[in-house]
Parts: C-alpha cells; sequence; structure tokens
C-alpha cells in the first residue's frame, strides 16, 4: 500500500534523509521518500502500520509536524 501525507517543517537534504532514515526503523514502512520543498511524503507500508505512533516519532524528531490525511 501506499499513502501521501504532508510533514511540515523540511528545508533541506539532511531533513530528507533523517525522516527517510527514522521511516525505515518504523514497523509496517518498506519505503519511504520525502520531497523537501513540499513536505510531500509517499509512504510505502503494510496494513498494520500504527499512524499514531509514525507521527509520533517524526514529531519527536523536535521541528516537523505530520498531517495525516
Amino acid at each position: 500500500m501506499k499513502t501521501t501525507l504532508i510533514i511540515k517543517g523540511t528545508h533541506c537534504a539532511s531533513c530528507k534523509a533523517l525522516i527517510e532514515d527514522v521511516c525505515c526503523d518504523i514497523k509496517g514502512i518498506l519505503s519511504c521518500d520525502v520531497e523537501v520543498a513540499t513536505g510531500k511524503t509517499i509512504i510505502e507500508h503494510d496494513e498494520n502500520i500504527d499512524w499514531n505512533n509514525f507521527k509520533k516519532e517524526i514529531e519527536n524528531l523536535g521541528k516537523y509536524t505530520v498531517q495525516l490525511e
């Protein structure tokens, strides 16, 4: 499955790398691609992903806000 969402606060290649790296460690996520300029993020995942955990993990990085649709 693929889900598109917005992660506000991305502004550089380091943001992209950090978010994508953290996503790879979250259970159920198979891949992640962040578009730096817009924060548009495409997550490939299995059906059992815990979106609340995903949001918590990303927002705990300190400067990002996840908009789940």
